[in-house]
């Protein structure tokens, strides 16, 4: 739905361009101006899409904690839900100034902001606290971001090769997943160092099981 709502007001913003008559280099660099019916639109289905994020997150750690209990046989007591939004953008103040930031590739990291920060399908992953660094905007990584597009993922590795990537870790084993082998992301501990200045490392999770749909 996300997808759905950027295509169509990126288009209404190459139209509103052209009425104006403004010459851009590329198409893509279209945009809105902020105080226009136009932009209004754009920030209220936006953060109409990012509510709706929300909730789907909260509906699958709901189901996901209740088939817990239901496994292990018992009440599971929930000790912290940590809420984390990627790839959105929020009106901030930086540098005494009101401004929209767009983190792509990124989560908010504000000082003491809970946060979680994937490697892969087969690598680590980590729970984080935000540094509130004033040169990212307080902003860090959302994840290890990939080192091979899904397309070159999928010309460059083999099902045999997702399996050994694998190994120790319960999945589901299917050509449709090989552009999700864990040698298509940047290795996740050097990200992790990189970010040091950015969020502090709470915890390091190692995946036994991994659920991914078609």
């Amino acid at each position: 739905i996300g997808n759905k709502i950027a295509q169509h007001h990126i288009g209404v913003a190459q139209q509103v361009t052209r009425k104006r008559g403004t010459r851009l280099p590329d198409p893509d660099l279209a945009y809105l101006e902020e105080g226009t019916s136009e932009f209004t639109r754009y920030i209220k289905e936006l953060r109409w899409a990012q509510h709706f994020a929300l909730l789907n997150r909260e509906e699958m750690m709901d189901r996901v904690i209740t088939q817990f209990g239901h496994w292990v046989g018992g009440h599971v007591r929930e000790r912290e839900r940590i809420n984390c939004h990627h790839n959105f953008t929020q009106q901030e103040t930086h540098y005494g100034k009101s401004v929209w930031v767009s983190r792509k590739g990124a989560i908010r990291a504000e000082p003491g902001d809970p946060g979680l920060i994937p490697g892969s399908m087969g690598t680590a992953s980590y729970v984080v606290e935000g540094l509130g660094n004033p040169v990212s905007l307080n902003s860090s990584p959302h994840g290890a971001g990939r080192e091979y597009s899904r397309t070159a993922a999928r010309k460059t590795f083999s099902l045999t090769e997702l399996k050994t990537a694998m190994l120790g870790i319960e999945f589901r084993a299917t050509e449709a997943f090989i552009d999700e082998i864990p040698a298509a992301y940047k290795p996740i501990d050097q990200v992790m160092r990189d970010a040091a200045d950015l969020v502090r490392v709470r915890h390091k999770l190692r995946q036994l099981i991994n659920v991914k749909g078609d």
